[in-house]
């Protein structure tokens, strides 16, 4: 039964996935900063722009994803997130022991250090998820980006909400949490998770397409259930560990997948069980030169001219849409059209989520919780909607994918107005809209890098794209939130500095909205360059249709 799971085989491909899954479940420790920052603030009598500061340490972690980028076409998708769950051990459990009071502070640059690392693993842990699965399912690039960005979405609900039932809302429990799951979840998908062939026929496709439906369904189904227990007030003891349990049993319910195939597979004659295998096996196209013909078939007709017409076209720098060097990327202009236009979207994104805690008491709201967890239930939303959905209108009528995250920049303006403003009850609806819209700005991302620059290079690009984080954090939290606050704020008997009125942050967001318009025109600027690219996709997806059906009569 050993080759029932073995990395090949159908089952132990979709293993592969799911152990992808849950590493991205638990790699959105990141984003859930708010929920032990106030501890920090008051154990080391910080000020908000120290505070502010702290988080964009963490941010500046990312950066050194490069690293992880560089590492990602030599060594093995194991190797890497070995690297990153050892890094987030060390990283996290450091500041657990802080917080927890085991040890006394450490100086400030110490604990910024320490919370760079916790930011750096989880670069190891997504590089290695993203750029191996994008490669293993590279025909269903939108879903699959959708869905493991929208895992990692939903983890910052997952721990909060578990800390929330079972630890109430202990940011030293919590820290716990941080350090030992990710190391073990990480340990565990080293053992399934390889690159291999991608689908070679339209069979192989619509089984996929089939199959990450699944993971849909599922994965709204972990968020529905989230939701439902933030809204719904405060829980017993008892309730609260019946949900974590029925938590865990959705969670690995992605098993059915898997577990479905090797059933499957078993029950058949031998040589109906190795029918798909044996073609995943004969597969030779090489992972890491060639691209979906997508985008490339245009290529492949000027190249049959002649001889002499191909040396020439080797020799021309390639266009968007063919595999690029991260230098020839770096060389476009479209790249930095991307990158600008990220930075708007998730630099202010990330402002939201690094000063939740502090928005929150702002407006008079003891407990912020549900505004991380609101924050983070509708980014998955976001994420898996918009991954679905552009691949989906690419397929049906070519529409360029920056298109929506042009959709997701207007809207995040709005909802920054709104918080501007300070209505009753706008932090809920900004902290929805700002998810939602983080969501969208990363789920479209990922797989349009790598429709615009290839796969041969796509883990350091992907990282580069990744710059915008600590970059976005500390222009518009550290800088931006972290002055405007501090200059609103009067100071406290303790060392730190408080504020508390809609006036604290009303700036900060206007200024916010600002630079998501720019991202806006950015986006719309990007879809009228790649109208062509997206339209050959159109038309080449649309014609290898036309033949399977044309073949099957």
């Amino acid at each position: 039964m050993g080759y029932l799971l073995s990395p090949t085989s159908p089952a132990g491909k979709w293993m592969g996935f799911v152990t992808a899954v849950w590493v991205q479940a638990i790699s959105g420790n990141n984003y859930t900063f708010s929920n032990y920052s106030d501890a920090l603030k008051s154990l080391m009598a910080l000020t908000q722009l120290q505070l502010n500061n702290l988080s964009v340490a963490k941010d500046v972690g990312k950066a050194f994803g490069i690293l992880a980028g560089l590492a990602s076409d030599r060594i093995s998708p194991s190797a890497l997130l070995l690297i990153g769950s050892i890094e987030g051990f060390i990283g996290y459990g450091v500041q657990w022991l802080v917080v927890s009071q085991r040890i006394q502070p450490l100086p400030y640059w110490q604990m910024c250090i320490f919370l760079c690392m916790g930011g750096n693993s989880t670069t190891w842990m997504n590089t290695a998820i993203l750029v191996t699965c994008i490669r293993n399912f590279r025909k269903n690039r939108g879903p699959v980006s959708g869905i493991l960005k929208g895992y990692v979405g939903l983890s910052t609900a997952i721990f909060t909400d578990i800390c929330t039932a079972l630890f109430n809302n202990d940011p030293a429990r919590f820290l716990l949490m941080l350090t030992v799951v990710p190391f073990v979840v990480c340990l565990f998908a080293i053992v399934f998770l390889r690159e291999i062939p991608p689908s070679s026929t339209a069979a192989e496709e619509k089984s996929e397409t089939r199959y990450f439906a699944i993971f849909n369904v599922l994965a709204v189904f972990i968020a529905v259930y989230l939701l439902i227990f933030d809204i719904t007030g405060d829980h017993g003891l008892s309730l609260s560990r019946v949900f974590c349990i029925v938590l865990l049993i959705l969670l690995a319910s992605p098993l059915s997948v898997p577990v479905y195939l090797a059933i499957q597979n078993l029950i058949r004659s031998d040589h109906k069980t190795l029918d798909v295998e044996a073609t995943a096996n004969t597969t030779t196209e090489p992972l890491l030169i060639q691209q979906e013909e997508q985008a490339t078939e245009t290529v492949a007709a000027v190249a049959d001219d002649s001889k002499a017409s191909l040396a020439v076209v080797e020799k021309m720098p390639p266009v968007i849409g063919e595999e690029h060097t991260v230098f020839e990327a770096l060389q476009t202009v479209d790249f930095w059209i991307l990158f600008v236009s990220f930075l708007c979207g998730v630099g202010t994104g990330l402002a939201v989520q690094n000063n939740m805690g502090q928005m929150g008491l702002a407006l008079g709201y003891a407990d912020v919780s549900i505004f991380v967890s609101l924050t983070s239930i509708w980014g998955f939303f976001g994420r898996i909607g918009s991954g679905s959905i552009s691949e989906y209108f690419i397929k049906k009528a070519g529409t360029p994918r920056p298109l929506w995250n042009a959709a997701s920049q207007i809207l995040m303006a709005v909802g920054y107005v709104l918080m501007a403003i300070a209505m009753p009850g706008s932090l809920y609806i900004g902290s929805i809209v700002v998810g939602i819209c983080y969501g969208v700005r990363l789920a479209v991302t990922v797989p349009t890098a790598s429709e615009l620059f290839g796969l041969k290079c796509y883990g350091l690009i992907y990282n580069l794209l990744i710059l915008n984080l600590p970059l976005g954090s500390f222009l518009f939290s550290g800088l931006l939130a972290g002055f405007l606050y501090d200059a609103e704020a009067t100071a406290t008997t303790g060392g730190g500095n408080t504020c508390i009125g809609a006036h604290c942050y009303r700036l900060v967001f206007i200024v916010m909205a600002f630079a998501c318009v720019v991202g806006f025109t950015l986006d719309v600027w990007l879809a009228i360059r790649t109208k062509g690219l997206y339209s050959r996709i159109y038309m080449s997806r649309k014609s290898k249709k036309s033949m399977a059906a044309s073949g099957g009569r």
